[in-house]
């Protein structure tokens, strides 16, 4: 069996964070045209609270043995009903993030093909987009995580070419901070910002083929979480550096910044490059997240027939199949930065519970046999008060409009919880059922 290592598992950690969210991120008004040439310091606040946010999953990994993640962290430390909430909210995350990132691919094909400007087109583009990846998925698990990697490769080199040429060719005014910016600001674009930064918690998923995990993970998540903020703060500089004032609402901000380095075969390939990498991206999370779905009704809290394994290709191609239209709609019926404040709202509730988690994980001194055992992680007895706070902080620039229908996704998950609770969904599938 394989081992990994400190720097191989924060390889793997620094591939799932890098999506497709940051090739469009750093135009956006919520970042480019909230602080302008200040927005670095947003990207320092999401990678302080992240830190804090991983803390908390190690010492909480460290103290339960069953898998699950923050769903079996939250349930052991306030029971089931908190623990399935969570882990609602998790893949409430994973089906808005999925439709935002596919508004990234529709408008990028749009960049490169005019035609299909219109709005007919853009929703006729998306529908083929998700029906793809559907059908890939459906078929089987092996094509899809072929291209899953194969469009990590295309989306980092460009990347790295990007802040190489780009850096050597910034304008120093462009640059230059006018001010301070607001505080209220600075809050706002960084839970904006914490859509590129989620996933840097995926290492602390218990893994057979980690070697010593009560000192690799931290020390990896460490690494990963430094080198992706050290890319996103390059990646936000050469952009500002270039582009200046044209980067605030730019929909396609680093294609242009390649246009301006390379002329327009540079924008070309730059166009390419993120239709390639956010497809695998859309691919990866067509083949992950249906599993929560299926997980949900083998278990009884959602109907029996989202269980429903194909007779062929053994996948659970019913929940795909609902996984890809709910994202669908999503996609055709909102845009980009809306998407990922509704997302964001509901990764930063995921977190807060984790870290709420592991503070009465600790303060009741819960440690499984068998669990991981992290310990000794400098800081981690004050992590999760800290984190805590900062979460908290950060949810005070959500809007009634966003909290409302965050409360209202909250609210069906329970509402389904105690429906199979009464036996609603009833039968569940046989326990060696599997997709």
């Amino acid at each position: 069996m394989r081992a990994l290592g400190v720097w191989g598992l924060a390889a793997s950690v620094v591939n799932i964070t890098l999506g497709g969210g940051i090739f469009r991120a750093p135009g956006t008004m919520e970042v480019a045209g909230r602080l302008g040439a200040a927005a670095p310091l947003a990207y320092i606040v999401c990678a302080v609270a992240m830190a804090f946010v991983v803390m908390c999953f190690a010492e909480a990994g460290g103290r339960v043995a069953s898998s699950g993640g923050p769903y079996a962290y939250v349930e052991r430390a306030f029971g089931p009903l908190a623990g399935f909430a969570v882990g609602w909210m998790l893949w409430i995350t994973g089906t808005i993030a999925t439709a935002a990132v596919a508004t990234i691919f529709a408008d990028s094909v749009m960049r490169m093909v005019p035609a299909l400007g219109s709005g007919a087109g853009r929703a006729a583009l998306i529908i083929a987009m998700f029906t793809l990846v559907t059908a890939i998925n459906v078929r089987g698990v092996r094509f899809g995580a072929r291209l899953n990697i194969a469009s990590t490769v295309i989306k980092l080199v460009p990347l790295a070419l990007l802040i190489v040429l780009g850096l050597a060719n910034l304008v120093p005014a462009n640059v230059a901070w006018s001010g301070v910016p607001a505080a209220s600001d600075v809050t706002r674009a960084s839970v904006f910002l914490i859509f590129i930064f989620a996933g840097i918690e995926s290492a602390l998923v218990p893994s057979g083929e980690v070697r010593d995990p009560a000192r690799t993970v931290p020390r990896a998540v460490l690494a990963a979480l430094v080198i992706v903020t050290i890319v996103y703060l390059l990646i936000q500089v050469a952009a500002q550096g270039v582009l200046g004032a044209a980067l605030a609402g730019n929909s396609a901000p680093l294609a242009d910044l390649a246009t301006a380095l390379m002329g327009p075969r540079g924008g070309v390939m730059l166009g390419v490059a993120v239709v390639l990498s956010t497809f695998g991206y859309l691919s990866g999370m067509i083949l992950a997240i249906p599993r929560a779905l299926f997980a949900f009704a083998r278990d009884g809290v959602l109907p029996q027939a989202l269980a429903a394994v194909h007779p062929t290709y053994h996948t659970p191609w019913i929940a795909i199949i609902t996984q890809a239209a709910l994202s669908l709609v999503l996609a055709l019926s909102s845009g980009f930065e809306p998407l990922v404040i509704l997302a964001n709202v509901s990764v930063l509730i995921v977190y807060l519970g984790c870290a709420a988690a592991a503070w009465q994980l600790r303060r009741a001194g819960v440690r499984d046999e068998g669990a991981s055992g992290a310990k000794n992680i400098p800081g981690s007895a004050i992590a999760a008060p800290l984190a805590v706070v900062v979460i908290i902080v950060l949810l005070t620039s959500v809007t009634a409009r966003e909290w409302l229908a965050s409360g209202v996704t909250v609210l069906i998950g329970i509402l389904l919880y105690l429906a199979s609770r009464a036996g609603w969904f009833r039968a569940r599938l046989a326990p060696n059922a599997d997709a």
